[in-house]
């Protein structure tokens, strides 16, 4: 296999992992819970969203999560930003990155954002162009990059189509989403040969989730394609609140795992990592379902 020496892990339990979470996590949690995973050794975060709190509730306290976290300068504090108006918020409390966010799919995006995919363009023109006169880095996911809950497979052109719409518009990197959890590994390798025909693999990263159990080894295709960036969430917290039945992120815990033992370097300390875990998994109040905090549990219990 050609395997990578090292990888980044891109931390987005706080924002992706909670949003979809009914009980409110108070805000000095979170707060304590970026702060725990700030000395992990992760080198990015994604801390929240600046959504209009009547759509992810969860994520009302955005601008006081952003202003109290202690920030470490070599990491990364990143959020989501749907409009100009949540680019200003994201702007006023100093986020390092804003991400923009966007569907392969046309009812997935009218259901997620309420907007067809070409009105959504004319939306995050002025944020990307803003933000990069800020001198933000900005960062594009796609979703139902691999399926979609609504219309089933998304052709690899329409993937493409989107893609080349993001970065002509100034994105700087490029997640790529499974926001159901349907990809395999061939499929995975099969989008991923194309995009990189036509994307630097540095520009590129991979949002895997584990619905169907397959996140790990679509990671292993990803790296042997040179992939090195990968998005997760501790724990395995999350789903998209738009897509039925997408449980599950890909764990922090479980990719740290897997890379570790395979001596690719991360920067990452899992005894913190599973400290953050189990933190935040008593907040929320029930299990979170990583192999890795189900294997701690049962070796608490025997």
């Amino acid at each position: 296999m050609n395997l990578p020496n090292s990888v980044t892990v891109k931390e987005v339990g706080p924002r992706d992992g909670l949003q979809n979470e009914k009980q409110f996590i108070q805000t000095e949690d979170k707060i304590d819970w970026i702060n725990m995973l700030s000395e992990t050794g992760l080198s990015y975060i994604e801390i929240t969203s600046f959504v209009n709190p009547k759509w992810i509730p969860q994520l009302a306290d955005a601008v006081q999560v952003a202003k109290s976290i202690k920030r470490k300068k070599d990491i990364t504090y990143a959020a989501l930003v749907p409009n100009e108006r949540g680019l200003q918020a994201a702007l006023e409390v100093n986020i390092d990155e804003v991400a923009v966010f966007m569907s392969a799919s046309e009812t997935h995006n009218r259901k997620n954002i309420n907007k067809s995919i070409s009105e959504t363009y004319i939306v995050l023109k002025p944020v990307i162009e803003q933000a990069l006169s800020a001198g933000k880095s900005v960062r594009g996911y796609i979703s139902t990059v691999f399926g979609c809950p609504y219309e089933g497979e998304i052709s690899i052109d329409a993937v493409l189509s989107v893609s080349d719409q993001l970065f002509s518009l100034g994105i700087q990197e490029l997640s790529l989403g499974d926001t159901i959890g349907v990809a395999n590994p061939k499929q995975v390798e099969e989008v991923l040969t194309k995009v990189l025909d036509r994307f630097p693999r540095e520009k590129i990263a991979m949002h895997f989730h584990n619905t169907r159990g397959t996140a790990l080894a679509n990671v292993l295709v990803s790296l042997n394609l040179g992939i090195t960036k990968f998005d997760s969430s501790l724990g395995g917290l999350g789903g998209c609140p738009y897509a039925k039945g997408a449980s599950g992120n890909l764990a922090t815990d479980d990719l740290h795992y897997m890379l570790d033992q395979m001596g690719i370097h991360t920067g990452i300390d899992q005894e913190k990592l599973i400290q953050a875990a189990i933190f935040i998994e008593e907040k929320l109040g029930k299990p979170l379902p990583s192999h890795t905090m189900q294997t701690k549990r049962s070796l608490c219990n025997s």
